[in-house]
């Protein structure tokens, strides 16, 4: 059975196109916020969407992510909060992917098994732990390929041929590629090294690759997507949710419009750039 982060690749292959993904962290600035933001992306066409789950010592986010982090965290919003967003989310849109995204040690306090029987029952499609290496496949990423859950493999500039294979062997849904060394949301990767990644890492693997990390603009998530399989966006889009909090650091209708506004502006941007040959 094809899988929905499977269709989303297929339709946008058959659309002459990358996927667009979209990271937000979930409960920022609030529950009911980000629940309306969701909605959005799916509305202004986003491919796959990404969830944070709000961690307070993250090692690969920047100050962007950072403080939606806190901002989410703040508000109240837990792992089980997260889950039940996903409920929710899959429940008003049954076709779209949806990935979470976060670090172990919540996954742990919450206890493996559960957090994986609630994300499956919650319509939860794949998880990207950042600080989980191939060495500790038997601590999450095999039970979540047993429970039906793709994991998903971030793979940098620095992941060599002999580590790749170690990296991606027992991957699935897609390759996340960090365009760049460092932390989200910071400089912007070069054409020509994601064109060079691209062929060292399809050598490595069947699966899509997406690039992320740095893409801040249409034309940049349209020249990543058409390098690559896809194209990942997340400081940009989480940079509108704190650029128009009121005065109380609250969240506002137009937090809504404009995060939906840009993401179809991001959307029309990898249509425009076509798939790579």
């Amino acid at each position: 059975m094809t899988s929905r982060i499977e269709a989303a690749f297929a339709n946008a292959h058959a659309e002459n196109r990358g996927v667009l993904g979209v990271f937000v962290s979930a409960g920022d600035p609030d529950a009911e916020t980000s629940g309306a933001i969701l909605d959005a992306l799916v509305a202004a066409k986003a491919d796959i969407i990404e969830v944070g789950m709000p961690f307070s010592d993250p090692m690969a986010d920047g100050p962007a992510i950072q403080a939606a982090s806190l901002r989410a965290l703040s508000a109240g919003m837990t792992l089980a909060g997260t889950l039940e967003m996903a409920r929710g989310f899959r429940a008003r849109h049954p076709d779209t992917p949806l990935v979470l995204m976060g670090y172990y040690n919540p996954i742990y306090i919450y206890g493996v098994d559960a957090f994986l029987a609630d994300a499956v029952a919650a319509g939860v499609d794949g998880l990207i732990v950042v600080d989980l290496p191939p060495e500790e496949d038997d601590e999450l990423c095999l039970p979540a390929r047993e429970a039906g859950l793709d994991f998903i493999r971030l793979v940098t500039p620095t992941s060599d041929a002999a580590r790749l294979p170690v990296v991606l062997g027992t991957a699935s849904g897609f390759v996340y590629y960090v365009a760049i060394t460092g932390i989200t949301g910071t400089q912007s990767a070069a054409a020509d090294s994601i064109s060079a990644a691209y062929s060292r890492i399809s050598a490595a693997t069947d699966l899509p690759i997406v690039t992320g990390f740095g893409i801040r603009t249409p034309d940049q998530a349209g020249e990543a997507a058409s390098l690559s399989d896809g194209a990942i966006v997340g400081s940009a889009v989480v940079d509108i949710i704190a650029d128009n909090l009121d005065k109380d650091g609250r969240g506002t209708p137009e937090i809504v419009s404009k995060i939906a506004a840009f993401v179809g502006d991001l959307a029309q941007g990898v249509a425009a750039a076509g798939r790579r040959r």
